[in-house]
Order: structure tokens, then sequence, then C-alpha cells
């Protein structure tokens, strides 16, 4: 049995073309089912639905044989123990930093600065304004990040971005790109070796349909 773990949303829909060159069909919708462990159209391969943020524990540990997840997740989870043979391109959207329109950033960010970060990446934080120089308080949170400039929580959030269409919204404004993040592909390493035929065919279908897609005038 092969298992693949996956997060619901916007990776899972994207990863379905994939699994498509690989000729796996999910055969029920995880917006309307209530499992946790989908069938596919293969029996020897089966979907497991978790948390974005636990695709690499489940790989790394056993739960699953393979998954797909961010590379910001990756970079917060350390990436130990699991190999990650593919960017699949999917996914897409940046990590930046972001402030109130009126809070002057460039002052607060000065050489030797302390600045108060809410963040649920604080690893990538930590590193980011390290590398400037700026000594950050950080404050971990998990969700509605936006609200922390505007009650005073923090001066500062580093946030995944997409759009930018909810930072407008609340009044927040992009001052910085740390670094673009896309899904990767990951896989347990002692399945590798074990199930390494089944596998090498799923992850030789998915480098296929990424290249593919990178040829197409879409992915332009």
């Amino acid at each position: 049995m092969i298992t693949l773990a996956l997060s619901k949303g916007r990776i899972f829909e994207e990863t379905l073309p994939l699994l498509a060159a690989a000729g796996i069909t999910v055969l029920e919708d995880p917006e309307k089912s209530r499992k946790l462990i989908l069938p596919t159209n293969q029996p020897d391969v089966r979907v497991v639905l978790v948390r974005a943020t636990d695709v690499p524990t489940y790989v790394e540990y056993g739960g699953a044989d393979l998954g797909v997840t961010g590379k910001d997740t990756l970079i917060e989870h350390g990436g130990t123990g699991i190999y990650q043979p593919l960017d699949l391109r999917i996914a897409r959207c940046r990590v930046s930093v972001a402030v109130r329109a009126d809070f002057d950033y460039a002052q607060a960010v000065r050489q030797g600065a302390r600045l108060k970060v809410a963040t649920k990446y604080t690893t990538i934080a930590r590193e980011f304004f390290a590398a400037k120089g700026v000594h950050v308080d950080m404050v971990k949170l998990y969700g509605s990040m936006e609200l922390a400039p505007l009650t005073g929580l923090a001066d500062a959030i580093v946030d995944l971005v997409s759009t930018g269409n909810t930072l407008k919204a609340n009044q927040l404004v992009e001052v910085e790109r740390i670094m673009d993040i896309s899904a990767r592909l990951v896989v347990n390493q002692a399945a590798l070796k074990l199930k390494q035929a089944p596998l090498r065919r799923i992850m030789d279908a998915f480098a296929s349909a990424v290249n593919a897609a990178e040829k197409t005038p879409e992915a332009a």
C-alpha cells in the first residue's frame, strides 16, 4: 500500500492533475466526505488528509510514504529525515513582511534595531532579520496574522502572501519579499528503498507532468 499525505484546499486541488498523470484518481471529495483516508482508483494507493504543517511529520515517521507540502512548511519543520526530490511548481505564493501603512519600516529595521514580529514562520523570520542585523521579539500566532499590527501586538508580520488583497483590506502594506514558495514532493527515505518501483512510478509521472506544464504558454 502506498500512502500519500495531503492537506485540504489549494494543495489538494492542484495535486489532482499530477495524480491523474500517474493514473491515480481520488474517489471522494474531501470537502464533502468526513473520511480522513480517501480511496483511489488504484487499490494499492490511498490518500490521508492531514494538517499542512503535519505533512512532513507523517512522511518522516512513516505515517505516509510520500506527501505534498509547501517549502515554508519544510523550512519550519527542518526537513530532516525526508527526501525532497521535486519542486512541483504548484500552490505558488511568497513569504513577505507586512506592516501598517503608517509604520516607518525603513527606520524600524536600521542596523541594531529591535522589532516585534508576529508570525507562525518563526525560523524563516528569525533568519531573515538576523541577516539584516535586526533584533526581533517573536510573537507566534497561527491565524488572523493581520490583526497583530492593527492591535499593537506587533510592529510587523511575516506571512504567506498570494494576491495581497487581504493585506490591502486590512490597511497593511507588503514591505519586503523574503522568498518565493511552492509545493514540494517529499518522500519517506525507508519507503523509497522498500517500495522503490511504485514510488518511482509516481515520482516520474509527477516530474513529467511538471515539465510539461512548464513548457505550456500558460506557465510562461
